[in-house]
C-alpha cells in the first residue's frame, strides 16, 4: 500500500497519513497541494514524503484528488522548508507557506486575460481587398484587415489607436473576416521604461581573482559553497555579479539576487536590465497580487533565469538554480521579524547546499558571523580593497559637539559651523551634499519644562514622536497617533516642548540655514511606494536637488557623482541601543553612508558630528578600519560568548497580566533547563529592553551556547506542542537579531 504524508493547513505541526488511491498512483509528487478529507471536512494540504506503509493502525482515509486551482510546492523546496521549521522552531505549515507567495498560494488571484483581434478566414479578408480595392466606403475596413493580415493580434485599444473604430471592428467580425479570442498576457513590471544596454566592464586585478574563484564554484571545484566578497565601497562589487551570472546562465543555470530593501530594487533592478534585457523576474513585497502572481510563473514556467528582489526571492522556483547572490549580506532586514523568523542569508547558504549552487555574499562591512566562518575556512574569502578607477577615498573628519556649546537663543546647533560652511561651498560649485541621521519625525519626545511629565504612548513603554507637519504624537511601535498637546496635561502648563531631533526637524532647519537650497527629505515616513523613491532619487540625479537628507534609507547603494559631501547629524545615536550589535551596526552605517561621497572625479568629503569623538567605534569607522573595527568588536563578544562564538537564541513572552505572565515565563525556563548542558547558558526571564508593546508586558529568555540541537528540539516542543495558557504567546527566535 502506498501512502502519502501530507501537511494540513491547520496549525497543527503534524504530518498525517493518506492512502493514494489507484488513479492517482505514478501521478503525485512531494510539493503537490491534494484534497483530503480531515475530519468531517475536506482539507486542502501539502505532500511532503511518500512511504510504503504507515505506522497509523487504523484504517487509512483516501486522498480525493489534486489541487487543479492552487499551485504545487516546487519539490526540491520542500526539503529547504522542512529545514527551516526544525531549525527556526516554527511549524512546518508556517514553514511550507513560506515557500510560495500568498497571491499564488491562495488560488484567488488569476492569469490576466485579455480580448484580442485577428484574421479569422484569410482567403475571406483577401477576397473582400480584392473586390473592394477602390470603394471608398470601404477604406476603413480595408485598412484594418491589412493592419491584422500580418498575424499580430491586436486589443479594441490598439485598433482605435491606429485610427479604426469599434463599429469597422464589428462589421468585420459580422462578416466572420475578423476572429476575436481570449488571451493570457503577463502583467508588465516595467511598462514604457527603456534602459540603455551595458556591455561586460574589464575586470580589475581584484574583481578578476574574485570572478575566477566563482568560477570554480560553479564547476564545484572548492572545498566551500560560499564565498565572502569583501568589498570597500565603489570597488565594484555589482560587475562581479553580472559576470558571475553571465557564466551561471552559460552554464545553463539560473541565478537569484537579493538586495536587502525594496528602496534598493529599482536600481538594481536597472542595472541587470541593462546586462541581460528585460529576460528577468522582480519579486518584492511591494508588487501588486497579480504582479506576484505573474512573476512567480514567469520563473515556474521557465520563461526566466533571473531573479531579483529582497528577502522573499529567496524562494524562487527555479529547477535548475546555479548561483545565488546575497548583497548587503550584514543587513538586519534579511531576518524576518515574523514567523518563520528566517534569516534569508542563512538559508541562501542552506538552499545552495541543497541544490548544489554557489552562494556569495558580498558586502563592504560583512557582518561578524561571515567575518568568523571566513577566517575559519567554513566560507571562501575574496577581498577588493581598492575602489574601482583607483579613486580616493573620501577626507573623513569627526566634529566633536561638545565644542560647539548650547546654541543661542531661537537657534539651533544641529548643523556645526564646518559643516555649514562645507554645504555652502558645494552649492557655490554646484555640487551636492547628503545629510544622514538615522531617526525620523520631528522630535523624539514633547516634554513640559514645568512638572517633567512626558508624552508617552499609553500600550507601549516607549515616548511619542512628535511630527510638526501633522502636529501629531506617534507612536512608532503600535501605529497609535493623536494630536500633539497644546498644553501639558498633567500641570496645564503651556510650556510643553519637543526634544531630542529627528529627521523632518532637520529638514525644516536646513530649509531656513541654507536658504535656498533645493533640499528633499527621504525617509519611511515620506516614502510611501518604491515610486516615491525613485521620483526623489530622479530629481537627485538630475541635479534639481541641492541636499538630500534621510535616514539609513539614503546609506547604501546609491551612486550619484555629483555628491562630494556627506553630514551625519548625530553618529552616537545607535550606540546607546542595548544590543551588543549596536557598534557593529553603527560602524556599518557610518561606513556606507561615507561611502556616498566623492564616486564622481571630485574626492568625497564626510563629517561625522559626535559627543563622543573618542569612542572606538567612530575613530575605526572615520579611519575606514574594518580590519580594526572587526577585531575589537569580535574580542568583545569572544569574551562575553556573544555570536559568532555561540548560537543565540531569544525566547520572547507577551502576555496583559505580568504576573500570570511571569508565572509562566519561569516555569518554561525551568522545563527547559535540563537540556542546556555546560555550553549553555539561560539569561532570565526578565524584562525586555521595550517592557510593553500594544499594552502586552513582554518578558524574554535569552540562551547562548554551542551544540544547541538536542536544546533546539526540546524548545520546539515546548513552545508549539504544550499548551499555552490564556492571553499569554510564546514564541523563539533562533539567532535573533535584535534584543530589544
Amino acid at each position: 500500500m502506498a501512502v502519502a504524508k501530507v501537511i494540513i493547513d491547520v496549525a497543527l505541526d503534524q504530518e498525517f497519513d493518506y492512502r493514494i488511491p489507484e488513479s492517482l498512483a505514478g501521478t503525485l509528487k512531494v510539493g503537490m497541494m491534494v484534497k483530503v478529507p480531515f475530519g468531517r471536512s475536506t482539507r486542502d494540504g501539502y505532500i511532503l514524503s511518500f512511504a510504503e506503509f504507515s505506522d497509523y493502525h487504523g484504517e487509512l482515509k483516501e486522498i480525493i484528488g489534486v489541487s487543479t486551482t492552487r499551485a504545487h510546492v516546487p519539490e526540491h523546496l520542500v526539503e529547504l522548508g522542512r529545514w527551516m521549521a526544525d531549525y527556526y522552531c516554527c511549524s512546518q505549515e508556517q514553514s511550507i507557506r513560506t515557500l510560495l507567495p500568498a497571491a499564488v498560494r491562495s488560488g484567488k488571484v488569476k492569469p490576466k486575460k485579455v480580448k484580442v483581434y485577428r484574421i479569422g478566414d484569410r482567403q475571406a479578408a483577401e477576397q473582400f481587398l480584392h473586390d473592394n480595392e477602390t470603394k471608398p466606403s470601404a477604406a476603413l475596413r480595408i485598412g484594418l484587415i491589412q493592419l491584422l493580415l500580418p498575424g499580430k493580434p491586436l486589443t479594441a485599444a490598439e485598433c482605435r489607436a491606429a485610427g479604426f473604430g469599434d463599429s469597422t471592428l464589428h462589421t468585420l467580425l459580422r462578416h466572420g473576416i475578423v476572429a476575436a479570442e481570449e488571451i493570457t498576457i503577463r502583467r508588465d513590471l516595467f511598462g514604457d521604461t527603456r534602459v540603455m544596454p551595458s556591455t561586460p566592464l574589464a575586470p580589475s586585478r581584484d574583481q578578476a581573482a574574485a570572478l575566477e574563484l566563482i568560477s570554480k564554484m560553479l564547476h564545484g571545484e572548492t572545498s566551500s559553497h560560499v564565498l565572502l566578497l569583501h568589498g570597500v565601497t565603489n570597488s565594484g562589487k555589482t560587475e562581479v555579479y553580472l559576470q558571475a551570472i553571465a557564466e551561471a546562465l552559460e552554464l545553463g543555470r539560473s541565478a537569484i539576487v537579493l538586495v536587502p530593501e525594496i528602496s534598493l530594487t529599482p536600481q538594481t533592478v536597472r542595472r541587470f536590465r541593462a546586462r541581460f534585457g528585460d529576460h528577468l523576474s522582480v519579486l518584492h513585497s511591494r508588487l501588486s497580487d497579480g504582479e506576484r502572481f505573474d512573476e512567480w510563473n514567469r520563473i515556474n514556467d521557465g520563461e526566466v533565469q533571473i531573479a531579483v528582489g529582497a528577502r522573499s526571492a529567496l524562494f524562487a522556483p527555479f529547477r535548475n538554480l546555479g548561483l545565488i547572490i546575497v548583497d548587503e549580506e550584514h543587513e538586519s532586514s534579511y531576518k524576518q521579524s515574523e514567523a518563520p523568523r528566517y534569516s534569508a542569508r542563512d538559508v541562501a547558504v542552506m538552499r545552495g547546499k541543497l541544490e548544489n549552487a554557489a552562494v556569495i555574499l558580498g558586502s563592504a562591512t560583512p557582518s561578524a558571523e561571515s567575518c568568523r566562518n571566513a577566517a575559519t575556512g567554513k566560507f571562501l574569502l575574496a577581498k577588493m580593497s581598492v575602489p574601482v578607477e583607483n579613486k580616493l577615498a573620501p577626507h573623513i573628519r569627526i566634529i566633536d559637539q561638545r565644542l560647539s556649546g548650547p546654541p543661542e537663543p531661537g537657534k539651533s546647533n544641529f548643523f556645526s559651523k564646518m559643516l555649514i560652511d562645507a554645504v555652502f561651498d558645494r552649492m557655490n560649485r554646484g555640487e551636492q551634499s547628503i545629510l544622514f541621521l538615522n531617526r525620523r519625525g520631528y522630535a523624539r519626545v514633547m516634554i513640559c519644562n514645568q512638572c517633567g511629565f512626558e508624552a508617552r504612548c499609553p500600550d507601549c513603554s516607549v515616548a511619542y514622536t512628535y511630527s510638526k507637519l501633522h502636529e501629531t504624537l506617534s507612536c512608532h511601535l503600535c501605529g497609535c497617533m493623536i494630536p500633539a498637546y497644546t498644553a501639558c496635561p498633567e500641570c496645564g502648563s503651556p510650556e510643553i516642548r519637543y526634544a531630542g531631533v529627528g529627521t523632518e526637524k532637520i529638514e525644516a532647519v536646513a530649509g531656513a540655514v541654507f536658504h535656498p537650497a533645493r533640499i528633499a527629505r527621504m525617509d519611511s515616513d515620506t516614502m510611501r511606494s518604491a515610486e516615491d523613491y525613485e521620483n526623489v532619487l530622479e530629481r537627485f540625479r538630475r541635479g534639481d536637488l541641492d541636499i538630500l537628507i534621510g535616514t539609513q534609507m539614503i546609506a547604501k547603494g546609491l551612486h550619484f557623482p555629483n555628491v562630494t559631501l556627506v553630514g551625519i547629524i548625530n553618529a552616537d545615536l545607535g550606540l546607546a541601543m542595548p544590543d551588543f550589535r549596536a557598534p557593529e551596526r553603527t560602524f556599518q552605517l557610518i561606513t556606507q553612508v561615507a561611502g556616498r561621497a566623492g564616486r564622481g572625479d571630485i574626492r568625497g568629503e564626510v563629517l561625522i558630528q559626535t559627543r563622543n569623538p573618542e569612542n572606538e567605534t567612530i575613530c575605526f569607522a572615520a579611519a575606514q578600519d574594518f580590519e580594526g573595527f572587526s577585531k575589537f568588536d569580535l574580542e568583545f563578544r569572544e569574551m562575553l560568548d556573544y555570536p559568532p562564538f555561540s548560537h543565540l537564541i531569544a525566547v520572547h513572552f507577551r502576555g496583559e497580566d505580568e504576573s500570570a505572565l511571569v508565572e509562566f515565563a519561569t516555569k518554561f525556563t525551568e522545563e527547559l533547563r535540563p537540556y542546556a548542558h555546560e555550553g549553555i547558558r539561560l539569561s532570565g526571564p526578565s524584562p525586555a529592553p521595550i517592557e510593553r508593546i500594544k499594552g502586552k508586558f513582554r518578558y524574554m529568555l535569552l540562551i547562548r551556547g554551542r551544540q544547541m540541537k538536542l536544546l533546539r528540539q526540546a524548545l520546539r516542543v515546548l513552545t508549539l506542542h504544550r499548551p499555552v495558557p490564556r492571553g499569554i504567546e510564546v514564541y523563539a527566535d533562533v539567532d535573533a537579531q535584535s534584543l530589544l
